[in-house]
């Protein structure tokens, strides 16, 4: 097809140049030009790199705009509805440590774990360690959907909280993974889904810190505490590695959480009610209750099944089981005591507080 004479005579005229715009050239009066980060032991970690103004985590920030810290501002920047501004709404001061502890620490549940030593075991220990996995992979597919939720929220001013928070994502996304495994390998399978307001109760959090305290504290500290105890109930190595590598994950995702209370209460506290408020919901889910639903013991029968060493033993399994509840439950009130809110000891639901030591 022909090319028309005004098109033509277009294509052949000189193109005309947009003059370039090197403003970005200029840096500006204050900036730290020449301020070299330089690798630690660990290497170049965040601590590092957070040196001069963009090392400083402001306490509150007018920057709605995805602009990183340290960058300069544009007038013209969109905003991001519905982000966080205040540090104390998301902060935790360790957030940096952990998530460099989590990339340096990652592993495969496919190469990691020696899958070749689980060996067949009775019927009633092997259902009881895949109602156990099945347990695990519920509570593990809401651990990691949850902060994920969060992301959009939180300023882009506290990145090292985005980035905790997506190692604790590929965190879960493993645990869901090897659990299911588990429960595949040996000839089991996934067994009873259980009752669910426990975890709805995490998902359903409508601010960051309530997330926090309701999923991170107590939630992720019970679950902690059934991997510590993964050394006794694990019926080979490969089971008994499992429960040790996520209990090192779970550690960092408890660890932000404690501190991150921490922060809330030292430096708004005020909002000492709001929180009990939260736990008193947590609280709430993490007993089970046999009467409602039968299945919501099911969970405790397979721990007293996999601690006794079979059915046959079960009531000494059970002694053992609440002897981990007691240990559990002292755990979290441990936790709370660093975070500020020692106070809880008082308030907490009586079927826990039953077991804490005087």
């Amino acid at each position: 097809m022909a090319i028309d004479v005004d098109t033509l005579e277009k294509l052949r005229a000189p193109m005309e140049v947009q003059p370039l715009d090197l403003s970005w050239l200029d840096l500006g009066e204050g900036h730290p030009w020449g301020l070299n980060a330089k690798p630690g032991k660990r290497g170049l970690t965040l601590d590092e790199i957070e040196i001069g103004p963009a090392g400083a985590v402001p306490e509150n920030t007018d920057n709605r705009s995805m602009r990183v810290r340290g960058s300069a501002s544009r007038p013209d920047a969109p905003r991001v509805p519905g982000s966080y501004v205040g540090r104390a709404d998301v902060y935790s001061e360790n957030s940096r440590l952990l998530y460099e502890e989590a990339v340096q620490r990652q592993w495969s549940s496919a190469t990691d774990i020696p899958w070749d030593e689980i060996k067949p075991l009775p019927d009633d220990i092997e259902r009881a360690m895949c109602q156990l996995c099945t347990f695990l992979t519920e509570v593990e597919f809401i651990a990691g959907d949850t902060p994920g939720q969060w992301l959009p929220k939180i300023n882009s001013e506290h990145h090292e909280v985005k980035l905790f928070l997506l190692t604790q994502i590929m965190d879960e996304a493993r645990h869901l993974d090897v659990f299911r495994k588990r429960a595949f390998a040996n000839g089991g399978g996934l067994l009873s889904s259980l009752p669910q307001e426990g975890l709805r109760v995490i998902i359903e959090a409508k601010d960051f810190t309530e997330m926090s305290a309701i999923m991170h504290v107590a939630a992720e500290g019970f679950v902690q505490s059934m991997f510590r105890m993964g050394e006794y109930i694990g019926q080979s190595d490969a089971e008994k590695r499992i429960f040790r590598l996520c209990g090192q994950d779970e550690s960092r995702h408890l660890g932000f959480g404690v501190m991150h209370l921490k922060y809330v209460m030292d430096n708004e506290p005020w909002r000492r009610e709001e929180i009990h408020h939260y736990l008193d919901k947590v609280e709430a889910t993490l007993t089970p209750d046999p009467t409602a639903d039968p299945m919501s013991f099911a969970l405790f029968e397979a721990l007293a099944i996999l601690m006794g060493g079979g059915i046959k033993n079960i009531d000494s399994g059970m002694n053992l089981s609440m002897l981990m509840q007691k240990k559990r439950v002292n755990e979290y009130m441990h936790r709370l005591q660093v975070a500020g809110l020692g106070d809880r000891r008082e308030r907490m639901v009586p079927m826990l507080k039953q077991f804490l030591d005087n």
